[in-house]
C-alpha cells in the first residue's frame, strides 16, 4: 500500500495527515504554534517554530499509523496564506514572519494603488491591495526596517519555508503566488510590471509550480529529523483555502466550497481568470492545474458565535444555545446582527467596521439574539455568494460545507435557506491537509488528475435543502441587512476614533 502525506502549517498549529492510496485517512497529528502581537494590530510568528512543529508532527503521525517513512510516496504542502517570510542569501530568517491577519500596512496598500493605479492593479492581480496580503508587508519592511530589507534575498510564504527546510529548494505554488498580489493572474506567474513599480527585486521571488508538480526532494538532514525517506518528492500544494477546496471536492465550476470556521470563506472554482470589476472578491490561481478561483472572506463567522457565547452566555453550551434558537422564527421578528466584530474584508474591506444588533425590542429573548447571530453570519456569507453569482461564474449547483460552524443542523438549515442552494457535508473533516495529500498523490500518479482524485475519495455524507417558508422571510430581511453597513459606515469610523 502506498501512502501520501499532507502537511498544513496553519496559524495555530502544524498538522500532518497520512492517507493511503484509496484516500482513507490513516492518522493525524498536530503540534501547536504560539502567536506574537508586539504592537496593536500586529501579528507575527517565528518560522523556526513552524519547522519544529512540522518535524514533530511528521514523526508523530508515522508512529501513530505504524507506517515507515520508506512507504510514503509523496508529500503535499499547505498552510496559512499571505504571510511574509524574509530570508537572507543563506536562507536565514531575518525577522519574525508577518502574518495574514496583521493590519499594520494600510498606508502601504494606499501607496501600491497610487503607484500602479487601483483599476490597473485589479486588472493585473485580480485584487485590490489589502493589509492582509504579502506585497504591502514587503513595502512596510522596506520603509520601517531598512537594515532588514538591505539583507533580504528571498521571499517565501509560511508553507514554502517548510518546503525549504524539507528540500533545500526555494519554490512556491501558483495559488499562493497569486495570493501575494505580486502575480499576473492571467499569466499565472510573477508580474514584472508590479514588481518593478514596487521596487521589489524579481530575483527574490521563487520559481512557481502548479499544485501537483514536484518541487524538490527530502534531504538527508530533513529525513533524520522527520523519519521520512531521503529523496521523497514534495508537491507544490496550495494555500490553505485552495487545498481546502480540493479536500472537499470543490474543484469544478458550479460546486462552491463554504467554510465556517473562526472566519468564513466562500470559494468558487473558475475555468478562466475571472475578475470582479471592483476587486470586492479575491481572484487567485487554483491549486488545480490550469484553474482559477474566486474567494470571498468574512473575518468573524463562527468567531461571532464564539464571542456571543463567551460574552453573554458563558455557562451555556453551544448545543443548548442552538436548541433555544430553534424556538425563534426565521428573521427573529425584526432583529438583525452585523458580524463585523473584527472589521470586515468581503464585500467591505473595512478594518473599522463594528458588530451590531439592530432592531432590539422588549419582546426579544436570548433565543432571538442567538438566532440573529446565526442569521447575520449567513447574510454576510451571502454577500460573497451573490458577488460570485454576478461575476460571470454561471449556475451554482451545490455548496460543500465544512468547518465547525456547519456541524449544527440549525445553522446548516439557515445557510441553505439564505443562500437558496443545496448544502452538503462530506466525509473529509481535515480539508486542507487532506487536499494537500491528494495533490501529492496526483503528482505521484495515484490518480489521473485532481477532479478524479476528489471523485474517488470525497463522499457526500449529508444534505440540507432550502426551506421555502424560511426563504420567503430571508428574501425580505437580506436587503435590509445590505442597507445597514453603508448607513453605519461613517458612524463606525467615528466610534473607532474616540
Amino acid at each position: 500500500m502506498d501512502y501520501f502525506l499532507g502537511i498544513d502549517t496553519s496559524t495555530t498549529s502544524s498538522k500532518a495527515l497520512l492517507i493511503d492510496s484509496n484516500g482513507e485517512v490513516i492518522a493525524v497529528a498536530s503540534s501547536p504554534h504560539t502567536l506574537q502581537t508586539p504592537k496593536p494590530l500586529w501579528s507575527e510568528q517565528n518560522p523556526l517554530e513552524w519547522w519544529d512543529a512540522v518535524s514533530a508532527s511528521i514523526k508523530s503521525v508515522l508512529e501513530k499509523a505504524g507506517v515507515s517513512g520508506e512507504r510514503v510516496v509523496a508529500v503535499g504542502l499547505t498552510g496559512q496564506m499571505h504571510g511574509l517570510v524574509l530570508l537572507d542569501k543563506a536562507g536565514n530568517v531575518l525577522r519574525p514572519a508577518i502574518l495574514w491577519n496583521d493590519q499594520r500596512t494600510q498606508s502601504q496598500c494606499d501607496e501600491i494603488h497610487r503607484r500602479i493605479g487601483k483599476e490597473k492593479f485589479i486588472q493585473i492581480t485580480g485584487n485590490v491591495a489589502l493589509t492582509g496580503f504579502t506585497a504591502p508587508k514587503i513595502l512596510w519592511v522596506q520603509e520601517n526596517e531598512p537594515e532588514v530589507y538591505a539583507k533580504a534575498k528571498h521571499v517565501l510564504l509560511p508553507k514554502d519555508y517548510i518546503r525549504l527546510k524539507l528540500t533545500g529548494e526555494y519554490a512556491m505554488d501558483k495559488a499562493d503566488g497569486a495570493g501575494t498580489v505580486l502575480f499576473d493572474l492571467k499569466l499565472r506567474n510573477w508580474s514584472a510590471e508590479v514588481l518593478s513599480a514596487l521596487g521589489i527585486d524579481a530575483a527574490w521571488m521563487p520559481r512557481t509550480f502548479e499544485g501537483t508538480e514536484f518541487t524538490g526532494h527530502i534531504t538527508e538532514e530533513a529525513a533524520a529529523l522527520t523519519g521520512l525517506k531521503v529523496g521523497t518528492p514534495i508537491a507544490a500544494g496550495g494555500g490553505d483555502q485552495a487545498a481546502q477546496a480540493v479536500g472537499v471536492g470543490a474543484v469544478e465550476a458550479g460546486i462552491v466550497g463554504l467554510t465556517v470556521g473562526t472566519s468564513g470563506v466562500i470559494f468558487a472554482t473558475t475555468p478562466s481568470a475571472l475578475i470582479e470589476p471592483e476587486g470586492r472578491l479575491h481572484a487567485f490561481c487554483h491549486a488545480v492545474p490550469g484553474m482559477w478561483h474566486f474567494m470571498g472572506v468574512m473575518l468573524s463567522a463562527a468567531g461571532s458565535l464564539q464571542w456571543y457565547r463567551d460574552t453573554l452566555a458563558p455557562d451555556v453550551s453551544f448545543d443548548d444555545l442552538a436548541k433555544e434558537a430553534e424556538s425563534a422564527p426565521a428573521g427573529c421578528e425584526g432583529l438583525l446582527f452585523l458580524p463585523y466584530l473584527s472589521g470586515e474584508r468581503t464585500p467591505y474591506p473595512d478594518p473599522l467596521a463594528r458588530g451590531s444588533f439592530i432592531g432590539l425590542t422588549l419582546r426579544h429573548t436570548r433565543a432571538h439574539m442567538t438566532r440573529a447571530v446565526l442569521d447575520g453570519v449567513a447574510f454576510g456569507l451571502k454577500d460573497s455568494f451573490t458577488l460570485i453569482q454576478n461575476a460571470g461564474l454561471g449556475e451554482i449547483t451545490q455548496v460543500r460545507a465544512s468547518g465547525g460552524g456547519t456541524k449544527g443542523a440549525l445553522w446548516r438549515q439557515i445557510l441553505a435557506s439564505v443562500l437558496e442552494a443545496e448544502l452538503v457535508t462530506v466525509n473529509t473533516s481535515e480539508g486542507a491537509a487532506f487536499g494537500a495529500a491528494l495533490l501529492a498523490g496526483v503528482g505521484a500518479g495515484a490518480w489521473a488528475d485532481v477532479p478524479t482524485a476528489c471523485k474517488e475519495t470525497v463522499r457526500i455524507t449529508g444534505q440540507t435543502l432550502p426551506d421555502d417558508e424560511q426563504m420567503k422571510v430571508y428574501r425580505k430581511m437580506y436587503p435590509i441587512y445590505q442597507d445597514l453597513y453603508p448607513t453605519l459606515k461613517s458612524s463606525f469610523a467615528k466610534l473607532s476614533s474616540t
